[in-house]
């Protein structure tokens, strides 16, 4: 399984901590601190992820080696859908008049772009598609309470396009080399962690210092069962791109794993926690610094509590 362009779509508008102080009392050193973001990126009101995913399409068709009009499977994956049943997926297909690919959407909270890659990978697997068109795409300032101290300052909006091959297509193509995901309901605190009810409240996360625990064990867990179960070890990872939902996640992680601190690709400073999209958005970010022979991992932890990894060869 070979990814054959990616493509992102981020919001002009950054909200900077200074605006928390003003709605709860929040400082801007307090939020630095404990989570290392500084602004965050803002969807306008008129932008959802049906629209930010086709930019962020729009944004990865010149490195396209092939007509999308080939896609054979549209995959959605999001926790925050504009439209439950219009969903990203078929706004896509008819905006590029994809007439015959599948059109699915699925969510397993901040776990749901790598949940889409093993979903791609299933399809592959039965023979019923050859090329996929996954967007990942969270538009957290929909559903965001910013007035609740305990999580209201950390979402940001994003969007990224990833697309997907069976077979390599061109030599610049970047091979999936495995990919895992789990369910960790009956871990912790599990559903009980992070909630978003849309006529409850909104995105809440009433059991952070859970979430940051688990996080912290899961996704240096997963990274390491898969580079050992294909041959690798630590020191020959090239990058680590974690889900962005805290700085200090990385860090210690960093510290477990005795791994650089500059091999860890992030963009939570600027653009803040953007949810499911967040790890794809950092690779799809960095994607033109890759280079034949690097190794990526993509490690990520959501809400349920849901959990997955993939591993990246160029």
């Amino acid at each position: 399984m070979y990814i054959n362009a990616t493509g992102f779509y981020v919001p002009e508008e950054r909200v900077p901590n200074q605006h928390f102080f003003e709605l709860n009392g929040l400082t801007s050193e307090w939020i630095e601190q404990r989570t290392g973001i500084k602004t965050r990126s803002k969807a306008r009101p008129d932008e959802n992820i049906n629209t930010m995913g086709l930019e962020a399409i729009r944004n990865a068709l010149p490195k396209l080696p092939y007509d999308i009009k080939e896609i054979d499977l549209i995959v959605a994956a999001s926790y925050s859908p504009y439209d439950t049943v219009a969903t990203a997926a078929h706004v896509a297909q008819r905006e590029f008049q994809i007439q015959e690919a599948k059109a699915l959407y699925l969510s397993s909270a901040c776990s749901s772009f790598v949940n889409a890659l093993e979903v791609v990978e299933g399809y592959f697997a039965m023979g019923k598609a050859t090329k996929a068109l996954i967007i990942s795409a969270d538009k957290n300032s929909a559903y965001w309470n910013e007035t609740d101290p305990k999580a209201g300052h950390l979402w940001g909006d994003a969007a990224a396009a990833y697309f997907i091959s069976k077979e390599r297509v061109t030599d610049h193509d970047a091979e999936i080399v495995e990919i895992m995901t789990q369910a960790l309901a009956c871990v912790g605190k599990g559903p009980d962690g992070v909630h978003l009810r849309p006529r409850d409240g909104g995105i809440d996360m009433p059991e952070g210092r859970d979430v940051f625990v688990q996080a912290c064990t899961y996704m240096p867990k997963n990274a390491i069962h898969l580079l050992e179960k294909n041959g690798y070890s630590i020191n020959d990872l090239s990058y680590f791109i974690g889900l962005q939902a805290n700085l200090r996640i990385m860090m210690n992680i960093s510290k477990q794993l005795n791994l650089p601190e500059e091999k860890f690709l992030h963009n939570i400073e600027e653009l803040g926690n953007t949810g499911s999209v967040s790890s794809a958005l950092v690779y799809a970010q960095n994607d033109a610094r890759f280079k034949k022979g690097d190794l990526i991992c993509i490690t990520v932890f959501g809400g349920g509590y849901s959990a997955g990894a993939c591993l990246i060869k160029y």
